[in-house]
């Protein structure tokens, strides 16, 4: 009976596995671009100060190996650190479904898509 419970539970979870949600609104897509946007800058954020502390612990060394007398081999040339900033983000303009050229185009519109001939009698006849 346990086994059978189980089997009639899996087979019901089943459907549900396979919905679909519905698409996101437009504002629900532009937080979840807000979102991404915030979170590149993060990990920009996080690099560069992970850099900042390589650079103090490459120092710290220098110093301690020169206290000590020992001549270290010279430090690796790398790019400096680049501070990314503070987060700013720009919501990208939204043009209406008019100015997109999603229509089309210009030529087509002006000149009718079909003409008054039927199309019976426009086939060649053999």
């Amino acid at each position: 009976m346990k086994k059978l419970a189980a089997i009639l539970i899996a087979l019901a979870a089943v459907p549900a596995a396979y919905a679909k949600l519905p698409p996101p609104s437009a504002e629900a897509k532009a937080r979840a671009d807000e979102t991404a946007a915030k979170a590149a800058w993060s990990a920009k954020m996080d690099a560069y100060r992970l850099c900042q502390a390589q650079d103090r612990v490459a120092a710290a060394y220098y110093a301690q190996a020169k206290a000590a007398g020992k001549t270290p081999r010279p430090p690796v040339a790398t790019a400096g650190c680049q501070d990314p900033g503070p987060f700013a983000y720009v919501r990208p303009e939204e043009k209406p479904r008019e100015t997109s050229g999603a229509h089309s185009p210009a030529g087509t519109a002006t000149q009718p898509p079909s003409t008054a001939t039927p199309a019976a009698d426009s086939k060649p006849k053999p």
